[in-house]
Order: structure tokens, then sequence, then C-alpha cells
């Protein structure tokens, strides 16, 4: 006598209005953490998303959740605009300057230091989220340096310290205020990362580990 296999039984999709709600809490929640912080009230996301708080705490049992939720889709986000720039034009610098701009566009510099010591970096979908776009930007610089366009004295940490000093001040901090000036510095940093180099940088470059060290 033989055993019937288990029948597997497929985990069924979310409906779609379930994710459009899903994108439209990340979506509120990604605006007022940036111009409240992140101790904006849950209830006041879900009145700006045009969702009861139930469908809040459906989608995210808590608020570190929520947090980490906006933090890794904004750095998705980011990624995505690098790798498409670096598919339609095969230009690395141009890849670079996209993902740079873009990433003040997405407010990282506001919205990655909530990933504090009350968070667990250690997440898997935050660690995932974060190698993704340091590899991406690290192949991208190394790409840039091998056609001669890139400075060969700057490392990833460098690119990203800059971006977050010169984007924008901390959430809830009137970075709203700023972005008139912020594309412009940008594009002057970029400017700077040119070769070939008019000047020797002191030190030596920095590695994504050194800032975390720091």
């Amino acid at each position: 006598m033989t055993t019937a296999a288990p029948v597997q039984h497929k985990a069924p999709r979310p409906r779609a209005d379930a994710l459009r709600n899903r994108e439209r809490i990340v979506t509120a929640a990604r605006e007022m953490f940036v111009e409240f912080g992140a101790d904006v009230p849950l209830d006041e996301i879900a009145r700006r998303a045009g969702v009861g708080n139930a469908t809040v705490y459906r989608n995210f049992p808590d608020r570190d959740a929520l947090v980490r939720e906006v933090v890794c889709s904004v750095l998705d986000r980011t990624s995505e605009q690098a790798e498409r720039a670096l598919a339609e034009t095969g230009d690395a610098f141009e890849a670079l300057s996209r993902f740079v701009h873009a990433s003040a566009d997405e407010r990282i510099s506001a919205l990655c230091p909530m990933v504090s010591s009350t968070f667990d970096k250690h997440h898997p979908d935050l660690v995932a989220a974060r190698e993704r776009i340091e590899q991406l930007v690290e192949e991208i610089m190394e790409r840039a340096r091998k056609a001669g366009q890139l400075r060969t004295d700057v490392g990833v940490g460098d690119v990203m310290i800059s971006v977050v000093q010169l984007s924008r001040p901390p959430a809830g901090a009137g970075c709203l205020s700023l972005d008139l000036f912020v594309h412009r510095h940008l594009q002057l940093f970029l400017d700077g990362l040119r070769a070939p180099a008019h000047s020797e940088l002191p030190g030596t470059a920095a590695t994504m580990e050194d800032l975390r060290q720091a």
C-alpha cells in the first residue's frame, strides 16, 4: 500500500488592491518620515495613505517593520536607477551620476539614519538591499576607472558619505527647503570625481567597512 504524496498548495497571491494599499502606505510613510522624522504617528501615515489603521498594522506589525520597508524600497529604487542608466547608455560615469542624483531624490540621507541602534540592522531584507547597492556602485566605479573616467583615489565609501553630507540634513529638520541647492552641489562633487584628477587627496580611499567602523 502506498501513501499518497501530500498535495502542495501554493500560497495565495496578494490581491491587486492589497498590493496597492501596501504601496500607498510605504509611499506615505516615506514622505512623512522625511518631513517629520521616524516618530510620526502611524495613524497619521494611514490617513495620508487613505487607508485604515488596521490596514497599516496588517501589513506592518510594528514601526520597525514599516521603517525597514521604507528604507529597503528606497535603496532598491536607487539601485534600479543606476542599473537602468548603465543598460541605456553603457556609460559607467553616467550611471554613477544617475545614482548620486537619484540618491538625493529618494532622500537616502534622511531615511537611512533611521535604521539606528533600536532597529535590527542585520535583518535579511535590509542586508540584501544594502549589499545590492554597495556591490552595484563598486562595479560601476570599477568600470568607470577602467574607462579612464573616474579618478583612481576614491572608493565607494567616499561616494556614499559625500552623497549623505551634500544632499540633505536629517529627517524632520527642514530637509525639503534645501532642494534648490542639492543637485547643483552634487554635480560639483561629480565633476571632482572625474579623471584626470587635478589634486591629490589626503588619506586613502574610503570603503564601506571604514564607514561602518567610524
